[in-house]
């Protein structure tokens, strides 16, 4: 080509700023992030094998962190891959209400601006409010998942709270609620007295804190609590039956002793439960506000009797200590129980774990609360099944469908060490309670007038609010709308029964790419999200939701923190972006990081990969500028011994990247191709070459084939990692009938 006849944006050092944004606007107006328009142009065959994969929605609760930028780079880089091997690739985009995390930010603004509670607008109001700042946030996500490079089809671009998702939940609610696997009842939950709602078990923190441990005398028993505030409902002793220290105590005995405001009744009550190795053997149990407790009254039919209000307060079977809240009321009610000799001793320093709701930190405690409830042991009659093992027309369970579709291979999960976490959750699955006392959110579409209750996707009847039916207050928990997210982003149920296979347009969707090729979630979210896809489409589809699960880890600062406000570690991926270019920024966060491991960001990682990226481009300078390209062949075939030696150790660098990009093996694939253009191609083939290209013999017209077919291959396998440098280097190349890189093939 010569240097005179070089682009002259290749004269200069690579500038990301000015050419990613340029490079993702070319994308979209090409229309190839949508595999339709892919199909219709010619680029991927009608009959090609699909590719799915739905975006992990991410919350519009504000900002897009570091985290989020991995979980992109890594989805980006396989997505790329399955479109340059000529799938019909579609990556879904969307983001999630998050209904608690989003009413809680507004909440918290509203009162630090404006000195207001949501109680002050009132429902309606408030909820502009919170819809103006999920659009808000919206569209900041969406301009950072732009500048990270993300090559989804936004034609198809879904939000958990829209006007189809919201008739997929109501669809979803209305069948469940048919087979008898929703159901309302009064249980025990998590209830926030500080949020006022209910959150599952799985959106619970575990945190140590230091206290008092009280030993009490109990009649004649020692128990043992770090709670005494909640005693004053305990009217009975447990004991294992087979603890021959109190043998003498038949089950159901009755003792009268003295307690905190005056002589009680006790019933002895004997359960295997009882660890007769922790303690004195003997507790007593507090059935409203614990839930191991709750069991055991379930169990023997024992009365329940709440001690503690909504709010954290004391209610008025407490005595004097009535309308205290629980805190302040502990060291007076341990004063009292000295006064009367009921404390044997107290031992300082006791290091014991209490639940916090994730989502704003509020102390859990525990109450018996009428809510609505998925039955995930309840057995039903599958309509339609693909699920191996649960044959159309079984008998099954939703847990039964949660494990199977595991044990049976159909759901494949990497690393395979999660597998065991998922079976544990699985084994220990309490009926999952999905209302929430929130305004935010899908409403629960159920209907009461008086006794009757109407459970529906519409209201029950066009005027069925002057009818007298009034619509359940509360909404449901974010997770069964995320749930459904595989499918309800691709037609479900509007398509249902017309979508068909092998037919354009998004309402084939459903027939074409469903179940997706693979989820890539963060662990922390295995159990919320991931299982309960796996729940839904079982029940709903009859089939899995997902083909793999690729489970990555979690992007920790330097001190290995997890990125949060309170540390004030945070890190905007755009100030990364803006300093290093998004294809640095993405090779820092994948390389070297495998699947289910957490990971230390590093400033200095990303500048190195800067480094790497200046690198590709002074290569790409260096070739076209010695070379004249014009004479390039693509079906040069007089190769010397010593490049035919070269091509074959090339080549089978990319077999083994095939292969580590066939099986998720990301981090393998872009450290072996970081290693090879730097280490090998730049440092010693390129240096060996500086004398032999430069004669007209087969040697120099050998190695100027080998120098650019060998830049053509490493800039086709670095695009799913580095795409907009790669796609700008791949417009600069000599070759025939050029597609844009995103749609070329990956090189064999």
């Amino acid at each position: 080509m010569g240097a005179s006849s070089l682009p002259e944006k290749l004269l200069k050092p690579y500038d990301p700023k000015q050419t990613e944004s340029e490079i993702y606007k070319a994308w979209e107006k090409s229309g190839f992030f949508n595999p339709d328009k892919c199909v219709e142009v010619g680029v991927v065959n009608k009959d090609a094998d699909t590719f799915s994969m739905v975006l992990p929605p991410p919350n519009v609760t504000g900002t897009l962190h570091l985290g989020h930028a991995f979980e992109s780079a890594l989805q980006d880089a396989i997505v790329r891959y399955a479109r340059m091997n000529g799938k019909k690739t579609l990556w879904v985009p969307g983001t999630d209400h998050a209904a608690i995390a989003t009413q809680e930010k507004v909440e918290k603004v509203l009162y630090k601006t404006e000195g207001k509670t949501r109680h002050d607008f009132g429902r309606n109001e408030f909820l502009d409010r919170v819809n103006k700042f999920a659009e808000q946030s919206h569209n900041t996500i969406v301009n950072q998942i732009y500048k990270l490079g993300a090559s989804l089809d936004w034609s198809r671009e879904a939000f958990t709270l829209d006007d189809k998702r919201t008739l997929a939940v109501r669809t979803a609610f209305l069948k469940m609620y048919d087979a008898g696997l929703i159901y309302q009842g009064e249980r025990i939950v998590n209830w926030d007295p500080k949020l006022q709602t209910t959150v599952s078990d799985d959106e619970i923190d575990w945190i140590d804190e230091t206290t008092n441990l009280y030993y009490l005398k109990y009649g004649p028993f020692i128990i043992a609590t770090a709670r005494p505030e909640t005693k004053f409902g305990d009217k009975y002793v447990v004991m294992h039956p087979e603890d021959k220290r109190y043998s003498q105590y038949k089950h159901r005995d009755n003792i009268t002793l003295e307690w905190i405001n005056g002589p009680i009744i006790a019933t002895v009550i004997k359960d295997s439960v009882i660890d007769m190795e922790f303690g004195t053997g003997v507790m007593t149990v507090t059935p409203w506000h614990d839930a191991t407790d709750f069991d055991i009254a379930e169990r023997h039919n024992l009365k329940k009797e709440q001690i503690i209000d909504l709010s954290g307060k004391l209610l008025p079977n407490a005595g004097e200590f009535a309308g205290l809240h629980i805190k302040k009321a502990r060291p007076l009610i341990v004063e009292r129980m000295q006064q009367k000799g009921l404390v044997e001793k107290i031992d300082n320093g006791y290091l014991h774990r209490i639940a916090t709701n994730s989502r704003g930190g509020g102390s859990i405690e525990p109450q018996i609360l009428k809510q609505w409830f998925v039955d995930v042991n309840k057995e039903f009659a599958i309509k339609k099944s693909q699920i191996k093992g649960i044959d159309s027309g079984a008998i099954t369970s939703l847990k039964q469908i949660m494990r199977l579709s595991v044990t049976n291979g159909q759901v494949k999960i990497i690393p395979e060490r999660f597998e065991k976490v998922y079976f544990h959750w699985i084994d220990n699955l309490r009926d999952w309670c999905i209302s929430r006392q929130l305004w935010y959110g899908h409403q629960i579409p159920v209907w009461y007038k008086g006794d009757r209750v109407y459970v529906g996707i519409e209201p029950p009847a066009v005027s069925w609010q002057d009818d007298g039916w009034i619509q359940d207050s509360d909404t449901l928990d974010t997770w069964f709308s995320s749930a459904l997210w595989t499918f309800s982003t691709l037609g479900w149920p509007e398509f249902a029964n017309s979508a068909k296979k092998g037919e354009l347009g998004p309402e084939n969707d459903l027939a074409n790419f469903h179940p997706t090729t693979i989820i890539d979630p963060g662990y922390e979210i295995l159990f919320f999200w991931v299982a309960r896809m796996v729940l839904m489409s079982g029940f709903l589809l009859g089939e899995v939701p997902f083909k793999t699960a690729y489970i990555h880890g979690i992007l920790r600062d330097s001190k290995g923190r997890k990125f949060s406000k309170s540390l004030d570690n945070g890190v905007d991926p755009l100030e990364m972006i803006d300093r290093y270019g998004a294809d640095a920024l993405r090779m820092s966060l994948i390389i070297g990081v495998g699947p289910g491991n957490d990971s230390a960001f590093s400033e200095q990682k990303v500048k190195a990969y800067k480094l790497f990226a200046n690198k590709l481009w002074n290569i790409t300078r260096f070739i076209l500028t010695n070379i004249e390209t014009a004479e390039y062949d693509e079906n040069f075939s007089d190769w010397t011994k010593v490049d035919t030696t070269i091509r074959g150790e090339r080549d089978n660098m990319l077999k083994d990247i095939t292969d580590d990009m066939n099986n998720y093996r990301l981090y393998m694939a872009t450290e072996k191709l970081y290693q090879y253009v730097w280490r090998t191609f730049a440092d010693k083939v390129i240096e060996e070459s500086k004398e032999i290209f430069k004669d007209n013999n087969k040697a120099g017209a050998s190695r100027r084939h080998l120098l650019v077919e060998t830049l053509k291959k490493m800039t086709a396998a670095l695009h799913p990692f580095m795409p907009f440098i790669t796609e700008e280097i791949w417009s600069m190349l000599p070759i025939k009938n050029r597609k844009m890189l995103i749609v070329e093939r990956w090189p064999e």
